[in-house]
């Protein structure tokens, strides 16, 4: 599925990484815990769903090798976490919708979990 297919189901907005709407993701990982992002190992085109909106969910994504995620719950993302992406040539979007909602949505449209 691509960016773009997920912005759209989730009437989110892309914050950052606008030029890799047309990336292709894999599979889904939703968490807060930034200690369990860390234990992914090697998943290739992974979105983390997170509401954790800080810079230590910028940088666990530049440690884990994970070029997207998805901030959920409306948080906002700031300029210095947006900097810290865009360095990282990274896509972030937001949505409003809960992480709950946001789950369900992708999963029903065929989007897979980790496990």
């Amino acid at each position: 599925m691509t960016i773009e297919a997920i912005k759209d189901l989730v009437h989110g907005e892309v914050i950052c990484g606008e030029e890799r709407i047309h990336d292709e993701i894999n599979c889904v990982f939703a968490s807060d815990l930034m200690s369990d992002v860390l234990t992914l190992k090697d998943i290739d085109k992974l979105m983390l769903l997170t509401g954790l909106s800080n810079l230590q969910s910028i940088r666990t994504c530049e440690m884990s090798d994970i070029s997207y995620m998805l901030v959920v719950r409306g948080k906002e993302v700031t300029e210095e976490m947006k900097e810290l992406a865009e360095d990282n040539e990274m896509v972030i979007i937001k949505t409003e919708y809960s992480m709950y909602k946001t789950s369900g949505i992708l999963y029903n449209a065929g989007l897979p979990a980790v496990y």
